[in-house]
């Protein structure tokens, strides 16, 4: 025990000698919570092999982008996959990451069979109760042991405060949600769980989602922390509600997750709002302006407005557990085609190439 103390003084003394440009982000943040991002299946199998070493470096948590969603893990019913799932949990394993879940229950890539019976009719609320019994004891306890923690349900709330008229609500009703958190927690007792939303700093969305917390934990059921999504925009959301929201959360007894930050840069159509993955909209050249690279005005605005966050986040790291950035590199975001397709985005911390932003060399500073 003590030569693993005198190890660790060792270790933490020689990151402090390291020069910035030598350090990671999970070197310097990831002394105050989990730094994390999402990975696709390219880069768990080597295929996108220039993201390796990008992610190695700078992240100590992964979460599965896609291939742990319902679609992925049991697209006909009794038919498991567990080939890409796998392979993800290895590389985390390899690499001594922890490993986070994502997503048990969610309405979005889920299978239409879930909610159907075999006429292709409504499935009757017990036969959906048992599919998500099914579901969440069979990927689980799969992986029992080796995932600290699950995003057991994910965007189950709407921006107003009301529930999400999701097929699991519409023939569960809302105790959908509890029955989820129970049967994860019965699969893996010692698995943290966890529930995640967009728009989180909406006023009326934050009270219901603590009302859910509040009720589970006064129920006995475990959740132990709130996923914040954090989709952001250059001038939202407001950072006064959401520093309150990090603060009533807490407030609820449980921790705050940073889930899904990336940052959206470019213009979108009125209409557009939240982070709902069906929104789609016609390609319109007025709304991919920066084809060509970024202009200097705004890739400073990006830069401050990363740093931003980050300020808060250090500010709040006593209710913050991990930070988590949706994906790695702009070239393989999400944004690229998302509620446009085919645009330029530019919502990470590392360009197309791989390569750390002016801004990762700040946020360690920050941190360090």
């Amino acid at each position: 025990m003590k030569n693993k103390r005198v190890l660790c003084v060792l270790l933490t003394l020689a990151s402090m000698l390291l020069p910035v440009g030598a350090q990671g982000l999970k070197d310097a943040v990831g002394k105050h919570f989990l730094m994390g991002a999402a990975i696709n299946v390219d880069q768990t199998t080597g295929k996108d092999s220039l993201s390796t070493a990008t992610i190695t470096k700078h992240f100590n948590c992964i979460v599965a982008e896609n291939c742990m969603k319902p679609e992925g893990m049991q697209p006909a019913e009794g038919k498991f996959k567990w080939r890409k799932a796998e392979r993800f949990v290895k590389f985390g394993e390899d690499r001594g990451m922890t490993v986070i879940g994502h997503v048990l229950v969610w309405h979005s890539q889920t299978p239409d069979w879930f909610f159907k019976d075999a006429n292709g009719n409504p499935a009757t609320k017990e036969q959906l109760i048992e599919r998500m019994k099914t579901h969440i004891l069979t990927v689980v306890g799969h992986f029992k042991g080796r995932i600290k923690g699950w995003d057991v349900v994910n965007e189950a709330i709407e921006d107003d405060g009301t529930y999400r008229q999701s097929p699991w609500y519409q023939i569960i009703g809302p105790e959908y949600i509890e029955l989820a958190f129970r049967f994860a927690h019965e699969a893996d007792p010692d698995a943290e769980l966890y529930y995640n939303d967009y728009s989180m700093s909406n006023p009326a969305k934050r009270e219901k989602v603590c009302e859910i917390v509040r009720d589970l934990k006064a129920k006995g059921i475990r959740i132990d922390a709130v996923g914040m999504q954090s989709h952001h925009g250059l001038t939202w959301p407001s950072m006064a509600d959401y520093e309150a929201s990090m603060n009533a959360f807490a407030a609820c007894g449980v921790k705050v997750m940073i889930t899904e930050l990336d940052l959206n840069v470019l213009p979108n159509p009125d209409s557009f709002g939240g982070a709902e993955v069906s929104q789609n909209f016609e390609y319109n050249e007025r709304m991919d302006p920066y084809k060509k690279g970024l202009p200097a005005d705004v890739e400073r605005r990006i830069h401050e407005r990363w740093l931003e966050f980050f300020q808060i986040y250090k500010r709040h790291e006593h209710q913050i557990t991990r930070v988590c950035v949706w994906g790695v590199s702009d070239a393989q975001s999400w944004m690229n085609d998302w509620p446009i397709k085919g645009r330029t985005a530019y919502p990470l911390l590392f360009d197309r190439q791989y390569q750390p932003k002016a801004v990762v060399k700040e946020i360690i500073h920050l941190y360090k």
